[in-house]
């Protein structure tokens, strides 16, 4: 096995990663529309405490504060995402120049201060009058999408560096269809194939609309959790695999290869038989994959359990996040090598990072968070691991630049590197972010085990 390698490759993105609806606050300013979230997170008992993020962390008036952390960071790249009913307050047809020229004004910032815009153009939050014609349910949701992106690709053009199409499509079909602990808050799970397939159709098209307003790099954000069986019980192993299936292969293998896993057929009472054609267009084209990795997934087989009935099983003596999620940074060294061989597309691990506790008002500058700085550490060094073992991994985006709204969580759950107090707004850099600077300034030389 070669060794891994001391630092990370010359031109390696260093970046953070924020979505929209999470920080920017202000949904309705300035002529937007409201979406699916601002909805949902206004419904009684869907969001922790009834929290909103109508303030969120105030980026949207307070951007330039946050480029201006960016930089002293050190970091040469910003994922973050376009609200779709921000620039079309209907979702489609009237464009909202006001909303378009906030992206505008950000992106050209990014640019002066020597960061390269990766934008998502959808990280969830669906316009609302979209979701009153079905949302993702309805097949001409492919066809909307697509005007959005050529709304949004003709305004900004070759401004931005990267584009993605969808961020964790997975997320939304599973969370918001299936679990309905997300928008739309639906509880149907004979729903996920139509879903899938149309949030894969919308990524195609989206593809082509990209592809014929700018020459950019375009890709797609998944969310890729490892699934192992938690015995050797054969009940087990194939829970695993049907986790793997419905999770991680159902997006991978429709996007690279134009078809679902068999497995899946299994698990829907209802298969709707999906017109070939469509294939060619969830086939088309793209020049990058990003990876959202955080943690891996130890099953058994639970019959009671909702798709895939696969149920977690804790670990004993493993670290949890926040979130309950297990620390595992071994996962993702085999993620990437997984994805190395399953596709020659260059990687990004577009998402990874860890929900700890901390206070609600910084008593120090940095604030500790050491638990952070250890997972950020460890999933590094998984990281470079992986480059060392033939990996073409390009850029490492940390989740997130801001302690934000958690989406149904509220603010109760924190990932930033640099602390919100959202009673007052005030940024203030933690440990992690310290730390996260120092590797960038050294390209990952200072990290050891």
């Amino acid at each position: 096995m070669p060794d891994a390698p001391s630092r990370f490759p010359v031109g390696f993105l260093w970046g953070a990663a924020t979505s929209a609806y999470q920080i920017e606050g202000s949904p309705l300013a300035d002529g937007a529309g409201p979406s699916n979230w601002h909805v949902f997170a206004h419904t009684p008992g869907r969001t922790f405490r009834g929290q909103t993020a109508d303030v969120a962390c105030d980026h949207y008036r307070r951007w330039r504060e946050d480029i201006a952390l960016m930089r002293g960071l050190e970091l040469n790249a910003y994922r973050f995402s376009v609200a779709w009913a921000r620039v079309l307050p209907q979702g489609r047809g009237r464009i909202n120049p006001a909303g378009l020229a906030f992206y505008g004004r950000l992106v050209d910032a990014l640019l002066e201060s020597g960061l390269a815009p990766s934008l998502t153009l959808h990280h969830w939050d669906l316009p609302a009058a979209l979701e009153e014609r079905g949302g993702w349910l309805n097949p001409d949701a492919a066809g909307w999408f697509a005007d959005y992106a050529s709304v949004v690709a003709r305004a900004l053009g070759d401004r931005v560096a990267m584009w993605a199409t969808l961020n964790e499509p997975w997320v939304i079909m599973d969370a918001g269809y299936v679990h309905g602990v997300h928008a739309p808050g639906r509880r149907a799970p004979a729903e996920a194939p139509r879903v899938a397939h149309n949030l894969l159709r919308a990524h195609g098209a989206g593809v082509q609309a990209l592809r014929a307003e700018t020459a950019r790099p375009v890709g797609i954000v998944l969310n890729i959790e490892p699934k192992l069986a938690a015995t050797d019980d054969p009940a087990d192993v194939a829970a695993a695999a049907r986790a793997d299936a419905y999770m991680n292969r159902w997006f991978l293998e429709g996007l690279l290869r134009g078809r679902y896993p068999e497995e899946l057929r299994a698990l829907f009472c209802a298969w709707p038989g999906f017109p070939a054609g469509d294939f060619d267009l969830i086939r088309a084209p793209i020049d990058w994959l990003g990876l959202n990795y955080y943690t891996r997934g130890v099953v058994r087989h639970d019959p009671t359990a909702p798709v895939p009935h696969a149920a977690h099983v804790r670990q004993s003596g493993s670290v949890y996040t926040d979130l309950g999620w297990e620390v595992w940074p071994r996962a993702l060294t085999d993620t990437l090598l997984r994805l190395k061989q399953q596709t020659d597309l260059p990687l990004y691990i577009t998402e990874n990072g860890a929900a700890f506790p901390d206070p609600e008002v910084a008593t120090a500058d940095p604030l500790p968070d050491p638990l952070r700085v250890d997972y950020l550490r460890a999933h590094l060094l998984a990281a470079r691991e992986a480059i060392g073992q033939g990996a073409d991994l390009r850029g490492y985006f940390v989740w997130s630049l801001l302690d934000n709204c958690e989406w149904a969580a509220g603010y109760a759950k924190r990932f930033g590197i640099v602390h919100v107090d959202h009673a007052t707004q005030r940024r203030t850099l933690k440990s992690s972010g310290a730390f996260y600077r120092d590797v960038i300034a050294s390209d990952g030389a200072t990290l050891t085990a």
